[in-house]
Formats: structure tokens, C-alpha cells, sequence
């Protein structure tokens, strides 16, 4: 019984531990994402509005977050 509880706390750690990671890193990849968007946009377009162009690309990419 005793080999067992260092265990269990472990995954029960390692749980709270990687939805920590998850619930953080998510967003940070999705700022990223739109950042990289907002990039090829002014690339791409002749006349670029950086919130218009900002405002667009997060809401296609959190549209396309919620479609996976």
C-alpha cells in the first residue's frame, strides 16, 4: 500500500500539471497565430488597416479553433 500513494500523487501531479500547461499554452498559440496572420495580411493587401486586419484574423482563427 505504501508503493502505491507515491504514485498516485504523481499522476494526480502530473494531471494538474498538464492541464495547467494546456489552458496557458492555448492562448499563447492562438496570439501567436493571429500575430502570423496579421503579418501575411499587410503582406498580401495593398491598403492594410491593422485592426481591421487584427479583428479578421482572430475571428477566423478562433472560428476554425472551434470547428476541431
Amino acid at each position: 500500500m505504501k508503493k502505491i500513494i507515491p504514485k498516485v500523487i504523481f499522476i494526480v501531479v502530473a494531471i494538474v500539471l498538464i492541464y495547467f500547461l494546456k489552458t496557458n499554452f492555448a492562448e499563447y498559440n492562438i496570439e501567436k497565430s493571429i500575430s502570423a496572420c496579421v503579418l501575411g495580411e499587410k503582406r498580401t493587401t495593398e491598403s492594410f488597416d491593422l485592426k481591421k486586419a487584427q479583428k479578421y484574423c482572430e475571428e477566423e482563427i478562433r472560428k476554425q479553433k472551434k470547428g476541431d
